[in-house]
């Protein structure tokens, strides 16, 4: 299970949240059902066991301003960056007590904008009902705002993190990392914001990484990334501000998720122990990587 701080889930916002979900269900992830947000943002997920991946797009930009906390209003933030261009526009991170990890984030340098709680109705697989509940901790970065951040507490966890739920049959099973590129310049303060997070960091060419609670956090420059992940869009090459441009999972049966990925004819290429998807034009201008779970 993940821990306070540890990769819980970035948001991949896109312009056509139905194509995105088709594509992923194609590519083997057991996708849920949209769903709606009281702030305007629609939503669909592949959960993992402590951790998720998640879409997100707009189905109502007049309830964007609802639900604030604070200064922040999560569906104007979303829908901000998603007129830019389509990527993570923002990122969770796994938290077991809200009010406790807020006081962490603030004490690391972060800014606490406020709080939001929210629930939906389930209905587990063997027919019982119930609500889950969730408070996020919303932590905004006005200097860097695609890397703006938010806790996210459930305190429900037995109706998210059910077994039926987590399985997916490209075997793929959790999150192993996240990408970061940023001009080299923005390196410092990165380092400074991360590092007081996390406890410290490792120089890598080109940028460093943070061991979270849950996978890797890996800042590297714009040459560095395409070196290491693969090639920039042009959108994000001409951005100054950094962004989360990468995502990399775990997966239990490489062979599995490979014939997944051949049938949905996503173009592809070989990396050590895994497979790498090369068109970040069909998954939200964000390059998915994937590691065979030792």
């Amino acid at each position: 299970m993940n821990a306070s701080f540890g990769i819980d889930h970035p948001l991949l916002a896109t312009n056509d949240i139905v194509a995105l979900r088709e594509r992923l269900i194609l590519l083997g992830f057991n996708m849920t059902a949209i769903g709606k947000h009281p702030w305007g943002t629609s939503t669909s997920l592949a959960m993992f066991d402590g951790c998720l991946l998640e879409i997100m797009g707009i189905y109502d930009d007049t309830l964007l301003d609802e639900v604030p906390a604070g200064h922040f209003r999560f569906g104007r933030h979303i829908h901000k960056h998603l007129n830019i261009r389509e990527g993570v526009a923002l990122s969770a991170l796994h938290s077991t007590n809200s009010v406790e990890d807020a006081k962490h984030a603030e004490k690391a340098g972060l800014v606490v904008a406020g709080h939001l709680e929210f629930g939906r109705d389930v209905i587990l697989p063997d027919g019982t009902e119930g609500r889950t509940k969730t408070t996020l901790a919303l932590l905004p970065d006005n200097n860097f705002p695609r890397l703006s951040l938010f806790l996210c507490q459930q305190h429900r966890p037995d109706l998210i993190y059910v077994p039926e739920w987590l399985e997916h049959p490209n075997t793929v099973d959790g999150i192993r990392g996240v990408n970061v590129v940023a001009h080299e310049k923005h390196h410092e303060a990165l380092r400074t914001q991360f590092g007081n997070l996390y406890q410290g960091f490792e120089v890598l060419k080109g940028g460093f990484q943070c061991v979270t609670a849950n996978g890797m956090l890996r800042v590297l420059s714009a040459d560095a990334f395409e070196d290491d992940i693969g090639p920039l869009s042009d959108q994000i090459r001409k951005e100054d501000s950094p962004c989360i441009a990468g995502m990399d999972f775990t997966a239990g049966d490489l062979n599995a998720l490979m014939g997944y990925i051949a049938n949905s004819e996503v173009e592809h290429r070989a990396v050590e122990n895994g497979v790498a998807l090369t068109n970040q034009s069909l998954t939200a201008n964000t390059i998915m990587r994937f590691f065979e779970r030792q």
